[in-house]
């Protein structure tokens, strides 16, 4: 791998068992004719099943259907029952099939997943449930993808980021619960790895209820089940529930699932980051596997995952891609496990110039890089669309000598690998390229480029467009500092929006005020971006309003605002 120096061979523990996602079913039993694992009473599922349901890893031919049972409720006496209809009565059954497999539950916090791949029809919308001694746990809605030859006429997909629960509700989930979509992506942070309150800013007010705490009892994580009791936490939230009942998920991650601004450190060989600890290279690995296991173990995703393998970087594989038809093109890649460290120098403009910077310094690693480039070069899709955790645009405050690049965690820390990457692009560019990122908990839309004026390189020629993901809940800049609320951010926000765009003649818009959800629709003729603003300090129905949409013609790249027109066809 470019940039690491180095490798570090991580203990095995009998936690970390090599299960693959699917083996569960495939070592299971077909159901007898008429089988007790389906027979359901009228009990409450969340007294079995607390953490409800979930889809994701969605092929052709199937998904990877995931629960939870309660570990007082699991009998290992009685199978679990996974049972597949193309209806809610669950009358007309596309598949049953019965869990025998008491010590895999066990193993994994008494999570359960199956691989449906294989028994499935393409692009076409479930219901399935679990069962187990006798109570059925709620109907969860799941959708497989469109056949690899087929020319889908469109896709909505549902984006999300940057979800601490510590920092608000999740009413916008609800919102995106109920939304017409195909499928929801989630680029990251669907966790924090704290239990504290350590994320907030001067604006932040208190949530009592949403107060986390921790087996090691410290504000940060130690081991797997300090991991692993963050994600019963989390999807215990009845809001997110809903949503993941609801839609089948494909999830990346971002830093807070591992550690906060987490990289690879080539002199030790492992993982650092912002830990009390991170000068420990041997715990560092350790904690790192053990969050990479419990993502696993909660998170629904169809990915390469070998927790026997010697070395981190042959553990895990997030990177992957997903085609929906001829349509769209999805990659998504992990800017977190292989990035070199961060810069360690004032981020002004003459650090952030690429040929000042070493020339092995690396996002993603030499492998990762080079199938990227494969892919979005390659593709054939009308839409190519590049699933990024972190802001790939540069993003400048101030300007001339007075210009500062503060986004530590994005590519303006990794410039001479971005200026490779978008040359490479030029050189043989997809028909349309759009990138969906979040981390910098902000609306934004702007235009990649081959180079940028706040770099002092000239405007350069338009590769694509970029669009982020707003923050469900954690910290913005208006919060921050304080300005989030009331009067001072009525007369902000329009400022900051304004001068923000000022600043970076490549954005066409940028909001950090408000927080919410993003829609991303893509056709044959147009891709669009829905941004919605959702309040985060309401419990229960907060209000949704449309706040910015941006139009991408088939074969244009050009950001057109329709935000008055798609909010007069949503009134």
């Amino acid at each position: 791998m470019e940039g690491s120096a180095g490798r570090r061979t991580v203990e095995n523990h009998d936690r970390l068992a090599s299960l693959l996602a699917g083996a569960d079913l495939a070592r299971g039993r077909a159901p007898t004719a008429v089988d007790h694992a389906f027979v359901a009473d009228d009990a409450d599922a969340g007294e079995t099943f607390p953490q409800s349901v979930a889809s994701g890893g969605p092929t052709p031919a199937g998904v990877i259907l995931w629960t939870r049972l309660a570990p007082d409720a699991y009998d290992p006496a009685e199978g679990v029952g996974v049972e597949v209809a193309h209806d809610d009565a669950f009358e007309d059954v596309a598949f049953r099939g019965v869990v025998d497999s008491p010590e895999r539950v066990r193993a994994h916090d008494h999570t359960l997943k199956v691989d449906l791949d294989g028994h499935l029809a393409p692009d076409t919308e479930y219901c399935y449930r679990f069962v187990h001694d006798g109570v059925a746990s709620r109907t969860g809605r799941c959708r497989t993808l469109p056949d690899p030859d087929s020319s889908p006429d469109s896709l909505r997909l549902g984006v999300l980021a940057c979800q601490n629960y510590v920092l608000g509700y999740y009413g916008a989930l609800d919102h995106v619960a109920a939304a017409d979509l195909d499928f929801v992506l989630h680029v990251g942070d669907f966790i924090y790895e704290s239990a504290s309150d350590c994320f907030k800013g001067l604006g932040s007010r208190s949530y009592p209820d949403r107060d986390l705490t921790l087996p090691n009892g410290h504000d940060r994580v130690r081991d797997v089940d300090d991991y692993r009791a963050i994600y019963r936490a989390y999807r215990d939230d009845e809001h997110l529930q809903r949503l993941q009942e609801r839609h089948t998920f494909i999830p990346a991650w971002d830093d807070h699932e591992l550690v906060n601004d987490v990289y690879w450190d080539p002199e030790t060989g492992a993982p650092a980051g912002d830990h009390p600890r991170s000068n420990d290279p041997e715990f560092m690995t350790q904690l790192v596997a053990d969050a990479l296991h419990a993502w696993w173990e909660y998170m629904p995703a169809r990915l390469q995952y070998d927790p026997d393998a010697e070395h981190l970087h042959e553990r895990f594989q997030l990177w992957r891609s997903v085609p929906f038809g001829d349509l769209v093109d999805l990659t998504l890649t992990d800017e977190r496990l292989y990035r070199s460290p961060p810069r360690e120098t004032l981020p002004t403009r003459r650090a952030v110039d690429p040929d000042r910077e070493p020339p092995g310094r690396t996002m993603l690693g030499y492998p990762q890089r080079a199938w990227l480039l494969d892919r979005l070069t390659e593709s054939s899709a009308r839409w190519t669309v590049w699933a990024d955790e972190v802001l790939t645009i540069p993003f400048r405050m101030g300007a001339g000598r007075a210009s500062l690049f503060p986004v530590q965690g994005g590519w303006d820390g990794y410039t001479r690998e971005r200026r490779r990457l978008t040359r490479a692009i030029a050189a043989d560019p997809p028909r349309n390229l759009v990138t969906l990122t979040g981390d910098m908990h902000a609306f934004l839309a702007g235009y990649k480029q081959t180079d940028y004026a706040v770099l002092g390189d000239g405007p350069g020629d338009r590769l694509g467009v970029e669009f982020m993901a707003p923050p469900t809940t954690s910290l913005n800049v208006a919060e921050a500092i304080g300005l989030s609320r009331g009067l001072r951010a009525k007369l902000t926000e329009p400022l900051l929006t304004k001068l923000v765009s000022l600043m970076n003649p490549h954005l066409e818009y940028v909001n950090a005020h408000r927080w919410g959800y993003s829609v991303v629709e893509f056709t044959r003729d147009s891709c669009t971006y829905l941004g919605y603003a959702v309040d985060k300090e309401t419990p229960e129905d907060p209000k949704r309003e449309l706040l910015v949409a941006f139009e991408v013609p088939d074969g244009e790249v050009e950001l057109r605002n329709v935000t008055d027109e798609r909010r007069g066809r949503e009134e």
